[in-house]
């Protein structure tokens, strides 16, 4: 992979793809073997929004690089409560670090980020845009329980707002797989996104029960309601609940179905799943860290070569 910015997974090819993988592979099969690759390199962490599992997570993976992070803190207790621009901020911020991690809630936000800035840029999501090292990790989940080729793919809840579920979209047309979506009326792809992947080659299968297409799935990738991204409270509160999977509701499903969800869940897998064979989503979060290592490592070396 040859890239200054991890921007958006439409950038990212097959061979791209699984470079990553199999780099976070090897690293997974023995952690120790990039102990200190990156000693003295600085990784800054800029999130506009909360988060836990992708902050912490390229926190441990630059620090098991043998590298340090910095971070920006909250919006609140930064010059961006005082009006500073993200323009300035990601100006400020290139001269502290060796690379970048943002996340903020405009859908743009990073690849405007990247006229900025020279060093690496890792977006971490921008609103209901891109997440595409989610997408890495999603990808080596699927690899790991159930392949990427010749599988059937459901994708379930919010796939309006749902920037996993817009990277992951694009990133399995590099693949043999069927992608079937299920969600209510109101939270659709957007029709951005399914023109993109009409373009592309992929059918895309839409659905609104589960029951229509479980028994034909090998992976079920659920997502939250994303209260947040609501500009209606009403309209939220309209689909609220409606999305919502147990033990029993899976009683259709093949026996090597894989349960994922990129996580935080609300109410939308309830907890009895968790003591299934199916579920896989702690696994998921847990893979943040080796796939996360394997492209710092990937954009780090790149940036020492030029």
């Amino acid at each position: 992979m040859r890239q200054d910015h991890l921007i958006s997974a439409t950038q990212l090819s097959r061979p791209d793809i699984e470079a990553v993988l199999d780099r976070a592979a090897e690293i997974d099969a023995d952690p120790s073997a990039l102990q200190g690759r990156h000693d003295g390199a600085i990784l800054g962490l800029c999130f506009f929004e909360p988060s836990t599992r992708t902050r912490m997570s390229f926190d441990t993976a630059m620090k098991r690089l043998g590298g340090r992070t910095i971070d920006m803190g909250s919006v609140e207790s930064s010059s961006v409560k005082k009006g500073e621009t993200l323009a300035d901020t990601m100006r400020v911020l290139e001269g502290y670090a060796d690379a970048l991690v943002l996340r903020h809630p405009s859908e743009g936000s990073a690849k405007m980020a990247t006229e900025f800035v020279d060093v690496p840029l890792v977006n971490a999501g921008d609103g209901a845009g891109q997440h595409p090292t989610q997408t890495l990790l999603d990808l080596y989940t699927m690899r790991q329980n159930a392949g990427l080729d010749d599988v059937t793919v459901g994708i379930m809840g919010d796939l309006k707002y749902g920037r996993t579920v817009h990277s992951l979209a694009a990133a399995l047309t590099n693949f043999d797989t069927r992608q079937h979506f299920i969600s209510p009326e109101s939270l659709r792809l957007p029709r951005s996104v399914r023109y993109d992947l009409h373009e592309s080659g992929a059918q895309v299968r839409e659905h609104t029960a589960l029951e229509e297409v479980l028994s034909e799935l090998d992976i079920l990738y659920v997502t939250r309601i994303q209260r947040e991204r609501f500009p209606d409270e009403n309209e939220y509160l309209k689909v609220a609940g409606e999305y919502q999977i147990d033990a029993a509701d899976l009683e259709a499903a093949k026996d090597s179905l894989t349960v994922m969800h990129p996580l935080p869940r609300v109410d939308e897998i309830a907890p009895d799943v968790d003591q299934t064979e199916y579920a896989t989503y702690f696994e998921q979060a847990h893979n943040g860290v080796p796939v996360r290592m394997a492209l710092l490592d990937m954009l780090l070396s790149e940036e020492g070569d030029r």
